[in-house]
């Protein structure tokens, strides 16, 4: 089944307060989330799947994209 549209209010980071290069994120009805650009929203979004998403916060989490 193919991820579904954002369901809830697109939301920011708290850590990105003041940034210029954010993005926002919506969650799906199958839990997945829509990621769209802060600054050109009307640009569209991405979707991805739950098991996506849930690898990505893991690997943010972990350090991998860390500099």
């Amino acid at each position: 089944m193919p991820p579904t549209s954002p369901t809830a209010n697109w939301r920011k980071s708290s850590f990105s307060q003041g940034a210029e290069n954010c993005v926002e994120v919506g969650r799906t009805a199958d839990s997945g989330a829509a990621v769209r650009d802060t600054k050109n929203p009307a640009a569209g979004h991405f979707i991805t799947t739950s098991p996506q998403w849930q690898d990505f916060i893991a690997a943010l989490k972990s350090g991998r994209f860390d500099r």
